[in-house]
């Protein structure tokens, strides 16, 4: 069955503002229609009756119920709920449960992930002059593994996880550079600040970080949402890292098929400096 989330965000520049207001809403909390009539839901997007029902109808369904049953069952399919890792589990069901939990990330993180800030980071990436990736704790592996993709392909990209050097590389970026701040809750003090300095001295800012409004996305001009739950046995916060270095991914393999010439004899570089690093 067809994403609903998805077929909402295909559909959105199709909709008028009234019906935007609902997508909006959806998108940012499915789980808020569930318990609300259609006046009641009309009234918290803001609009009448009359546009949650083109609304519904706009996405191929009948009418509101229609719009209900749908989201119900894709937050069913999405569900959270997964089976409890227990003592007596073995070693391999364990890997079972952790797989399942990072496959709910990343099918959470595809519905929340913008197309549009996706392609606007890349490029952004793409025509900087310089690319700095700021990470700290977990998130400082990813940023590791982003400025690991970024130099294969030529880019003058580097990575930090000191929170003194990210404040210092912060101040001197330009409107040239790209600074981009990792961080799963968006509240880290000292990625905020990078970003924020980053962003005074005319640097695009783009965050990775969990979907919600955060400090961390109000001083980021893009914004890459993941979605992902950590649990209490998941402290090294396995799911969100590997949905923030799946966008890197996609990032790099972007840049990779819509490079220059340039691009392409930088990754045979890369090739060729490597070849002797392998017996």
């Amino acid at each position: 069955m067809k994403s609903i989330i998805l077929n909402i965000r295909a559909k959105y520049d199709e909709m008028g503002p009234g019906e935007r207001k609902i997508a909006d809403l959806l998108i940012a909390d499915p789980h808020s229609i569930l318990p609300l009539s259609i006046s009641q839901f009309a009234e918290k997007a803001g609009c009448g009756n009359a546009t949650m029902v083109r609304f519904a109808k706009r996405l191929g369904l009948s009418g509101y119920q229609d719009l209900k049953l749908a989201v119900a069952q894709e937050i069913s399919t999405l569900s959270s709920e997964t089976d409890q890792i227990s003592p007596s589990d073995t070693c391999y069901a364990m890997f079972t449960k952790r797989l399942r939990d990072i496959q709910i990330a990343l099918q959470k993180t595809r519905l929340v992930l913008s197309p549009s800030a996706m392609d606007a980071a890349a490029k952004k990436i793409m025509g900087a002059k310089r690319i700095v990736i700021f990470g700290l704790g977990n998130s400082a592996a990813v940023a590791h593994d982003a400025q690991h993709k970024f130099l294969r392909v030529g880019l003058n990209a580097s990575s930090c996880s000191d929170n003194h050097l990210q404040a210092i590389i912060a101040s001197h970026l330009d409107s040239q550079c790209v600074a981009i701040g990792i961080s799963h809750s968006g509240q880290s003090a000292d990625i905020v600040e990078a970003l924020k300095l980053a962003r005074m001295c005319g640097a695009t800012t783009i965050c990775v970080t969990n979907h919600g409004k955060t400090p961390i996305t109000e001083v980021a001009d893009i914004c890459l949402f993941t979605q992902s739950e950590e649990t209490q046995h998941s402290i090294l916060a396995m799911s969100s890292r590997i949905a923030q270095l799946t966008i890197f991914d996609a990032i790099y393999t972007y840049i990779v098929a819509n490079s220059d010439s340039g691009a392409v004899a930088a990754i045979r570089n890369t090739e060729s400096a490597l070849k002797d690093k392998k017996l």
